[in-house]
């Protein structure tokens, strides 16, 4: 079966990417490269295609917001009724045993949510929200999703759409390009400031370009995107976040409020509310952590990891792990019984164990607009 492909594949294949199929689609993985694509969204501002993404849209059946936002809490441990409308926040799908089934973001559109969720679970999170009473779900086909990300994205932006130097960190608003709704938040997945842009199919290649045009932008691909966000410490699913990984593990207890924790006023009422409550009331047997790597050579996904030297049983594997050209070397994360930072573990890499740093994470601070 051939790959889908976005409203920006013709731009890519002119400006020379390099394709890979991803989750079913063909995306860039780079352009001019991943280190030197990384290091220009640090210091300009770079554009990648994120059409890939499953764009989904919650409407009430009753036509008051407040009843599909008390839907969604039945299945996303946050407060999606404390949401103001322009607003956006972090959410997670949890399975019956506390789990992961997705993250997403949510925005609050005034009379309805719109949804991002990860491509290789659209269709999932698709039957999963219509199990629900009082909502109609859309799935959002003929519209691109473009993400503008570094320090000078919004000067970049700004040339087409001079509204979005309004906006702060997590704010969703529905602004105008030359006509056209334009479903913009200020957020993204690399750790620096900048934008995802939703826009009609047929005006992403022509938005794109112009954004191209200008000396401070350059696209990137999936490749740069996946170092960034390693560096700002962000989890990806099915790797630091699955069915097996409750979000307490993977360091997500800030995306649950106290409003849903015990003693809240709409406590529980989610999907392994029972696991995930008491993990956050007493702790879990594990956590995500950050591990810098000894020497120059990167510890991958699925290497084994032992607490010590010489152990012959291995307590997890890595989760993720690459170079970080910001911080200058290879970095990892890992799910790990509670260690302290500063502490040393193992990864096997070709029979040899290699010395790990646990480290807190981000292993680069973000720098938003607050």
């Amino acid at each position: 079966m051939s790959p889908e492909t976005t409203a920006l594949h013709g731009l890519h294949v002119e400006l020379g990417a390099r394709l890979v199929q991803f989750a079913g689609w063909s995306m860039p993985i780079q352009f001019a490269g991943i280190i030197a694509e990384h290091q220009h969204t640090r210091t300009a501002a770079s554009l990648f295609d994120v059409g890939h993404m499953g764009q989904l849209l919650v409407l009430p059946e009753s036509g008051d917001l407040a009843d599909a936002a008390t839907a969604l809490e039945t299945l996303i441990p946050a407060s999606v009724t404390g949401l103001a409308e322009g607003r956006q926040r972090y959410g997670l799908f949890t399975s019956p045993v506390g789990g992961v089934l997705d993250d997403l973001m949510f925005a609050n559109h005034g009379d309805r949510y719109l949804l991002v969720v990860n491509a290789a679970r659209t269709d999932h999170d698709l039957r999963h929200l219509r199990t629900l009473a009082g909502i109609t779900v859309e799935h959002v086909t003929d519209r691109a999703l473009i993400a503008l990300q570094g320090p000078r994205a919004e000067a970049a932006l700004t040339t087409l759409i001079p509204e979005v130097t309004e906006m702060r960190f997590m704010d969703s608003r529905i602004l105008s390009f030359e006509g056209h709704e334009a479903w913009i938040s200020r957020s993204g997945y690399t750790g620096e400031d900048g934008f995802e842009i939703s826009l009609p199919n047929g005006v992403a290649e022509d938005f794109a370009r112009r954004l191209l045009a200008l000396e401070d932008v350059a696209p990137a691909g999936l490749g740069a995107r996946d170092s960034l966000r390693l560096e700002a410490g962000m989890p990806l699913y099915g790797h630091e976040l699955t069915e097996n990984i409750t979000p307490v593990e993977a360091d997500l207890g800030w995306a649950i409020p106290k409003v849903r924790r015990h003693g809240g006023s709409r406590a529980g009422g989610f999907p392994g509310a029972d696991v995930i409550l008491a993990q956050l009331a007493d702790g879990a047997p594990r956590r995500r952590v950050g591990l810098k790597v000894t020497g120059r050579a990167p510890v991958r996904d699925g290497a084994s990891v032992f607490l010590d030297e010489t152990g012959t049983t291995a307590v997890t594997t890595i989760t993720s792990g690459g170079f970080a050209p910001t911080v200058g070397g290879p970095v990892a994360m890992a799910m790990l019984p509670n260690v302290a930072a500063g502490t040393v573990v193992y990864a096997e890499v070709r029979g040899n164990r290699v010395p790990l740093t646990v480290t807190e994470l981000p292993f680069v601070p973000t720098s938003y607009k607050r």
